[in-house]
């Protein structure tokens, strides 16, 4: 399996020495990929109607995931780099194929985009996109932006779009591979159909049983499972014997990735060994490292 670093988005404070520090040696520690979160703003949960269910707020910092990816590009060498996830919908499709793209260019082929329809619909409303369709569009939006990364001019009219004879560049070298998140029957269906591969934000015998169903729904849709790429999420806090249990369990099923988030368990629901600095979080991702080695 590859291994996975979670950026630790709500503790690793605003300091750009630090998550320099941090994902430099996440790559020399071995790590095959970084992943990074991604909420445009944080809204204050009190007084919403509906109720906002997610477990971010107004006080839950984040960077931005493609000017973060640019700037990672040039401190790193061969670290694989991933937003887990953008939420598409409530973001301009041609603007983010642009984005991919040029982060894509300037790490040399690193870039992975994962995308999800998110859950706050205060961010929605303020970035002036519909909630309620979101779903709809992003399958539209995942057909615009592959168009986009492989002719120079398009001329494309969909229910959500409209691109009369433009197009990008620089292109990219490749058709950047598109990862989905979501635990929904949708969400797996979606990306058995058109998806790259999946991200799970958590593990376990409920992802496992998700997993499952997602090859169930490849198999149906004419591709192979046993290829097909899947991520699970471990957590630090469950403590060395448990994440050892979990990646055995997760390379039993066939999962080819495992993320590791060293972040508090308000995040992840876990009691966590807290990381009061960035040495810290390297040290904790290390030490979970040699375990996941040893599965």
């Amino acid at each position: 399996m590859e291994c996975v670093a979670v950026l630790p988005t709500n503790e690793i404070g605003h300091d750009t020495g630090a998550v320099k520090a941090w994902a430099q040696a996440v790559e020399a520690l071995g790590y095959d990929r970084i992943i990074a979160y991604d909420h445009v703003l944080g809204a204050v949960h009190e007084g919403r109607e509906p109720k906002l269910a997610g477990p971010y707020t107004e006080n839950d910092p984040f960077r931005e995931p493609m000017v973060f990816f640019g700037y990672l590009a040039g401190v790193t060498t061969r670290v694989e780099l991933m937003p887990g996830v953008i939420v598409l919908p409530q973001r301009q499709t041609a603007l983010v194929a642009k984005q991919a793209a040029e982060v894509d260019l300037l790490s040399g082929g690193r870039f992975v985009l994962g995308v999800g329809t998110g859950w706050n619909f205060v961010e929605y409303e303020s970035l002036n996109e519909e909630y309620r369709n979101r779903a709809r569009r992003m399958d539209e939006q995942i057909e615009v932006m592959r168009a986009l990364w492989s002719e120079r001019v398009i001329d494309f009219t969909g229910k959500y779009h409209r691109i009369d004879r433009a197009g990008l560049y620089p292109l990219p070298e490749r058709q950047i591979p598109i990862w989905f998140g979501g635990h929904a029957e949708p969400a797996l269906r979606r990306c058995a159909n058109v998806g790259d591969g999946h991200l799970f934000g958590a593990a376990g015998p409920a992802i496992e049983h998700l997993a499952g169903k997602l090859r169930t729904m490849l198999t149906e849709a004419g591709r192979d499972p046993a290829s097909f790429p899947m991520c699970a999420q471990v957590h630090t806090g469950h403590g060395p014997e448990a994440l050892t249990a979990q990646a055995e369990s997760w390379k039993a099923l066939g999962g080819s990735h495992i993320s590791v988030s060293t972040m508090s368990s308000k995040m992840m629901g876990a009691t966590a060994r807290p990381c009061a600095t960035v040495d810290d979080h390297i040290a904790l991702l290390d030490e979970t490292l040699q375990v996941l080695r040893a599965v």
